[in-house]
């Protein structure tokens, strides 16, 4: 058993809160730092069936990627879904916890993961977020080499298979091999122009608009779109493992959303 400070400073480690975007909302949601921690649930969403799967699991703790409470609320409706979630949370004494941009940017964080799982290499920095010093910079998304050059739809198979997903949509811009990639997971259609800047054949990313894809198609740059949930879901995981090399055996347990899925599917 542990405080829930201790496994906040657990994850301040793994995710400072200083690289956080100035909009979000990391941290300590619901709870206190007092209260006593005997099992971790690590999940990306806090979902009703989070919950559901935190209070089977006798789990005194949700350490998630989204924040529950993203912005300000001015009642709880416990006849809605948020309020009848945090009643239940509060009900049942579990903490909540977030770590989002900033797990996003971390090392070892979102991003790596991500890298790691498609196949990327000679990872570098892709949105530059903070200057710490010269040569010491945070970043969100990455920049990385395959082994050999690919083509763009063997490069999207193989995407789709190293992730969570039933597919991924893919703007194919022209028959141009695929070695160097940009990524940034979830929603980062933003980047599309300063992918093509930096030299990626193919660009990695969640939620592209329609006009997302032309500009990509128009710059000559590749782009799969492998979901929201699927290029995130896999910190998960990652997530748990860290927490727990955090911690002496026996201390605390930490378990993860196994059976979590996109929202979206294909009919």
């Amino acid at each position: 058993m542990v405080k829930c400070r201790a496994v906040m400073e657990a994850l301040e480690r793994i995710a400072p809160s200083y690289l956080a975007e100035d909009w979000d909302n990391p941290g300590l949601l619901v709870g206190s730092p007092g209260g006593e921690i005997r099992r971790i649930l690590v999940s990306l969403d806090v979902s009703d069936a989070v919950v559901q799967q935190a209070v089977y699991e006798g789990a005194d703790m949700i350490v998630a990627h989204h924040p529950l409470l993203f912005k300000p609320i001015k009642s709880i409706r416990t006849d809605e879904p948020l309020g009848h979630r945090l009643q239940l949370l509060l009900r049942q004494n579990i903490a909540v916890a977030a770590a989002h941009t900033n797990l996003d940017i971390a090392r070892g964080g979102v991003n790596d993961v991500l890298a790691a799982a498609i196949g990327l290499s000679s990872i570098s920095n892709f949105v530059i977020t903070r200057q710490n010093e010269p040569g010491d910079e945070e970043s969100l998304g990455r920049i990385g080499l395959l082994p050999q050059p690919m083509t763009i739809r063997a490069f999207a198979a193989q995407v789709r298979d190293a992730l969570p997903v039933e597919y991924v949509r893919l703007v194919q811009a022209g028959d141009r091999p695929v070695r160097k990639v940009a990524l940034c997971s979830g929603s980062g259609a933003d980047f599309i122009g300063r992918a093509a800047a930096m030299g990626a054949d193919a660009y990695v990313t969640g939620d592209v608009r329609y006009h997302d894809a032309q500009h990509a198609a128009e710059l000559g740059l590749h782009v799969i779109d492998a979901g929201h949930f699927g290029t995130e879901y896999p910190v998960v995981a990652a997530l748990a493992e860290r927490l727990r090399g955090a911690f002496r055996p026996g201390q605390v347990e930490v378990i993860s959303d196994c059976a979590a899925k996109d929202f979206f599917s294909l009919v």
